[in-house]
């Protein structure tokens, strides 16, 4: 049943109760067995009766339909990501073979070396990624610490990972956001920092929520290079889906900080 069938109906219920109330109560004799007061009250209450079975019904349907259409909207966030997902891993990985294969002819087996091992931390990261449904059971701080546990073993950067905010404060899609913030600031980080250590904290804060991701690698400046221009496009569109502020802040030999708030829904 359509929104405009039921309001058409929610507002024809009452002077449909009371119309033919009256029109009953007049037309079949019932006027002489029933004072005015007594039919007033009667009216009062098969009209409360029959509303409130109607908007009870209603409103439950209403949710069913809000709950089905949130779930369809969740589930297509995590059809989106893993589609730009395969799309960013074959522009990745068709660019690193390229680049394999000029050093390779050049005789550079030292960076060369370097791109295969670009190359595997690449696949195992995208592996893990498409292994991983947000919609499943495991936690999204288990989830995140997971990631980061194998992100350290494969890049060899110790990491500290902070989570004290409530499983369940974020949708499906808005997990599907972070974790894509996450893995990106950590990737740059893995590529261009230099960095011994990294930590990733994220809290709750007043009116809303807050996420910190630091490392103590060489940092740049303002014109330097140390966020590539389509990461740093990848982060600010991320946070601007969960409607979140990003910010990043950086200097030379200082390491870098990126900072990522929200406000509650």
């Amino acid at each position: 049943m359509s929104y405009r069938t039921l309001k058409i109906i929610a507002i024809l219920i009452p002077p449909l109760l009371i119309g033919g109330f009256e029109l009953i109560r007049h037309n079949t004799g019932l006027l002489h067995n029933l004072s005015m007061e007594a039919g007033n009250y009667v009216i009062i209450l098969l009209t409360w009766t029959v509303s409130y079975v109607f908007t009870t019904w209603m409103f439950k349907m209403i949710e069913g339909k809000n709950h089905r259409l949130t779930t369809e909207r969740e589930m297509r966030a995590v059809y989106e990501e893993r589609e730009r997902l395969a799309k960013e891993l074959h522009d990745n990985i068709a660019q690193t073979l390229f680049l394999l294969k000029v050093n390779l002819k050049k005789g550079k087996i030292n960076e060369a070396s370097g791109l295969v091992n670009s190359i595997d931390a690449t696949l195992r990261q995208a592996i893990y990624n498409l292994r991983v449904n947000p919609l499943e059971a495991v936690s999204f701080s288990k989830r995140v610490e997971n990631w980061l546990n194998d992100w350290s073993t494969v890049s060899g950067i110790e990491t500290k990972v902070t989570i004290q905010i409530t499983e369940g404060y974020f949708s499906p899609s808005e997990e599907v956001q972070l974790f894509g913030i996450i893995q990106e600031a950590f990737t740059n980080i893995r590529k261009h920092s230099g960095a011994q250590s990294a930590r990733l904290l994220l809290q709750p804060i007043p009116n809303g929520w807050e996420m910190n991701i630091s490392d103590d690698g060489k940092g740049f400046t303002k014109n330097g290079r140390g966020l590539n221009q389509y990461g740093l496009i990848m982060l600010n569109e991320r946070a601007e889906k969960i409607d979140a502020v990003l910010e990043i802040i950086s200097e030379k030999n200082h390491g870098t900080k990126i900072m990522v708030k929200g406000s509650d829904s």
